[in-house]
């Protein structure tokens, strides 16, 4: 267990990383400690070689409702270059998040507003609870979603962001689903037995495989398909499959047995 002040990390012996945000009672909205805090551990998650998989939580009723209402305040008497470098703390958890090098689960069980979207949309995977709502309320506080914005537009497609950035409408999970913003939507009961399913599937792939996989969509995520990139491909798949891990993997398939990371 951590000992952060508003956060939860455990780590089991299988490598799932649980880091929660536990400020259930301010409905896991985040200030500047926050960050701080969530961005540290993301980098001590990143840093770890016994972890294989984060999953994000978020304590209590919502999964986080984005800035909190002291830390607003505050803001609100900044400077220009004070609200730079506060916004830059807020930059740097997205970008802390959204590059972590092994795979991020969010489980979204309640509600998620401006920042907690973004959160959201930083982490490669997302399951919610049919219950979930989102909103990207910024423009109603006359802000907008500045830093969080090329990873929200990124998983929600430009145009559904050209409806919600604008109009700070409220959606409910089925349409978090349906504009791509979440993978799976489940009944409440049943959304952690539904995230533990994919925590499994992933434990079951080769470790080393799967920081690869995770690599190569960004890297050929924007690359022009062209004779360069297919040569960078084909070299990437040679050298897993020269590795220790990959001949250990085929090995294990044409033999029928369990591959040596596989634990019991």
């Amino acid at each position: 267990m951590s000992d952060y002040q508003s956060l939860k990390l455990e780590i089991d012996a299988c490598g799932v990383a649980t880091l929660t945000m536990s400020r259930a009672e301010l409905h896991n909205a985040f200030d500047d400690q926050v960050i701080h805090e969530l961005t540290e551990a993301l980098r001590g998650i990143g840093d770890n070689p016994e972890v294989r998989v984060l999953v994000l939580r978020g304590e209590g009723k919502s999964f986080c409702a984005g800035a909190d209402l002291n830390w607003m305040k505050r803001m609100a008497g900044y400077s220009w270059d004070e609200n730079y470098q506060d916004s830059l703390g807020l930059a740097g958890l997205m970008q802390s998040l959204a590059r972590l090098k092994m795979p991020s689960i969010a489980v979204v069980q309640g509600a998620a507003y401006g920042g907690g979207v973004g959160l959201v949309a930083c982490c490669d995977m997302a399951f919610a609870s049919d219950k979930a709502s989102f909103c990207l309320s910024e423009v109603k506080l006359g802000l907008i979603p500045s830093v969080i914005s090329p990873y929200v537009v990124r998983a929600m497609g430009e145009r559904a962001a050209r409806r919600y950035f604008v109009t700070a409408e409220r959606f409910d999970a089925a349409e978090a689903l349906r504009i791509g913003l979440v993978h799976s939507v489940v009944a409440p009961e049943a959304l952690d037995e539904h995230v533990q399913g994919v925590v499994n599937a992933i434990l079951a792939n080769g470790p080393k495989a799967v920081l690869a996989a995770k690599r190569l969509i960004d890297f050929v995520a924007n690359e022009k398909l062209d004779e360069d990139l297919i040569r960078e491909t084909a070299q990437r798949i040679a050298d897993i499959r020269a590795s220790d891990e990959g001949r250990e993997g085929v090995g294990a398939f044409l033999e029928k047995r369990k591959a040596n990371w596989i634990k019991e």
